[in-house]
């Protein structure tokens, strides 16, 4: 075996075929990027409606898959998600069936073989990325570039192989053993990484006639299962749910492979696959991705009980009682890696769980000033400091994130998130005001009238209102939720003024005490302001329609 290996060394050209697959890594990388950028937030969109059911799932996890040109990149967003909740093991397991259907894309581009073609495709894609008028033309041209190396690394790996031609004997043991083949797909791609350099590989080889039909396909069983170790790596930080997710990656591709496939269905698949084409690189293709959606109609029945084995396999954690005090739930850093559009909705969602915080201490602020409860004043204060922490850990994400976003609108929602979470912020040192004001009547027993206590409350009342609207317009991208927040706020600030007035006059005919008036103004004040940064954020939500407007448009 050593010998072959090295007479192998000797008659090929080592430094060319890597070359060639690090072309096509690049090439593909370089492609996905591009696509990424061009979809700009409608992949933000894409993303956020990854959750549904099982079709769905299959659906969006294939589309997104074939934008980004990684299936490891889709499931290491799905295991993410997981992770901080935002997807059940059912939902996980969906959109990385599709994604592994969405994956095969790049072997059918690859079974094209139109090398001469694609110099064209790097000569316009290198014009439009140097010279292109606006961000679009020059993402264009970078896609071209892209997809253009894709075929030049492809070429470059069959002539670096061509020496080889008519010695197959060299590969005999590969030959008439499929375990082998999948042991080889397996190691290759878990070394590599990249699923796609695997199986230009083998469909490389195979047209140069060292590997017989059975042993490429065996190859790309293993190449299946040998993917799967991105996301195992991507959930060994994460909960016991994102370890479910990896685990459910993994035993699919496994089962599909290894104990429905090589025991019983190969030889009959090897004969239904020679039938779909003549062209062995075609025929290779199209075992990748027959495979893949074979495996995912057989387990789409089966996606409950399958979920349910793979939670018996991982238990999930215990419930427990959530702190009051706690981290960022949404800002994983895988997310950032593999799309800074996953990476903008990650910011979002955590700006929205802040904005809950906030609403729940303006919460407790009118229960405590209007129902007298300064027990929990405490509280107030310590989710203040929450808030700040929480504040600086979403900004520094987001600072992170804006360092690899391309696009102008995925900037726009970005900078706009990010001042949203400093309305937030503001809210929530208004609430520490409230606090500290009713800190004070406590300590000196000071009490509203009934009058001045209905006014305050009822002023309470629209100002968590406004904010309620604003947060749920913000969560669901709602524009009638964002007009009704800017009308409550509009209110707000007439009320302000109104109750101003009536207690300026109660003050000035002795109906009220001079100490509490100015409390009672200073509560207003707070409370008006709550508002203002309600509307900040319901504005937010108009940025997003700006947006999906302009792409529309385009």
């Amino acid at each position: 075996m050593l010998t072959q290996f090295a007479i192998i060394l000797r008659e090929m050209d080592v430094l060319k075929l890597l070359g060639g697959v690090a072309l096509l890594i690049y090439g593909i990388k370089t492609m996905g990027d591009a696509l990424q950028n061009l979809a700009g937030d409608n992949m933000r969109r894409l993303l956020a409606s990854l959750t549904g059911t099982p079709l769905k799932g299959i659906l969006v996890g294939a589309v997104v898959t074939m934008i980004i040109q990684s299936s490891s990149a889709t499931t290491v967003m799905v295991v993410s998600f997981v992770h901080v909740g935002l997807m059940n093991l059912a939902q996980a397991f969906s959109v990385i069936m599709g994604a592994n259907i969405g994956t095969t894309i790049v072997a059918q581009l690859i079974a094209f073989n139109i090398t001469k073609y694609s110099i064209v495709a790097a000569i316009v894609g290198m014009l439009l990325a140097l010279a292109g008028r606006n961000a679009k033309q020059r993402q264009a041209g970078a896609g071209l570039v892209g997809f253009a190396l894709l075929f030049i690394g492809m070429d470059m790996m069959q002539d670096a192989m061509s020496f080889l031609q008519g010695r197959a004997d060299l590969f005999a043991a590969l030959n008439n053993r499929p375990i082998y083949g999948l042991l080889m797909g397996t190691f290759v791609t878990m070394a590599v990484q990249a699923s796609s350099a695997t199986v230009g590989l083998t469909m490389a080889m195979a047209s140069q006639g060292l590997l017989e039909l059975p042993t490429a396909i065996a190859i790309i069983f293993g190449d299946n299962i040998g993917t799967t170790i991105t996301a195992v790596l991507a959930s060994l930080g994460g909960n016991r749910a994102a370890k479910q997710a990896a685990a459910a990656h993994v035993m699919f591709n496994v089962i599909g492979s290894c104990i429905l496939m090589l025991p019983f269905l190969f030889p009959h698949y090897v004969a239904l696959i020679r039938m779909t084409s003549p062209d062995v690189m075609r025929q290779v293709a199209n075992a990748h991705s027959l495979f893949n959606i074979f495996n995912t109609c057989l387990f789409f029945w089966f996606v409950k009980p399958y979920t349910e084995m793979i939670k018996k396999i991982i238990p999930s954690e215990p419930q427990t009682v959530v702190p009051e005090s706690r981290g960022a739930r949404f800002l994983d850093a895988h997310l950032a890696e593999v799309s800074p559009a996953a990476g903008i909705d990650a910011v979002r969602k955590e700006m929205v769980s802040l904005g809950e915080v906030a609403l729940a201490m303006i919460k407790d602020c009118r229960r405590i000033i209007i129902e007298r409860d300064w027990k929990s004043i405490p509280d107030v204060l310590m989710a203040e400091k929450n808030i700040d922490q929480l504040t600086h850990e979403i900004i520094r994400y987001a600072t992170e994130v804006g360092q690899k976003v391309r696009t102008r609108d995925l900037s726009l929602l970005l900078n706009s998130c990010v001042s949203g979470v400093s309305d937030i912020e503001r809210i929530g040192d208004h609430g520490e005001n409230l606090a500290e004001l009713a800190q004070y009547m406590s300590e000196r027993k000071l009490k509203f009238s009934h009058k001045a206590t209905a006014e305050c409350d009822e002023m309470f009342q629209l100002v968590v209102a406004a904010v309620e609207k604003s947060l749920r317009a913000l969560e669901g991208e709602r524009s009638e939720l964002s007009e009704e927040a800017l009308e409550l706020e509009k209110k707000s600030d007439e009320m302000e003024r109104v109750l101003r007035a009536r207690h300026i006059e109660r003050l000035n005919s002795g109906k009220c005490q001079p100490d509490v008036g100015v409390v009672f103004i200073d509560v207003l004040s707070n409370l008006e302001r709550v508002a203002d940064h309600a509307h900040n954020i319901a504005l937010i939500v108009k940025d997003i329609q700006v947006i999906h407007h302009r792409q529309a448009v385009k």
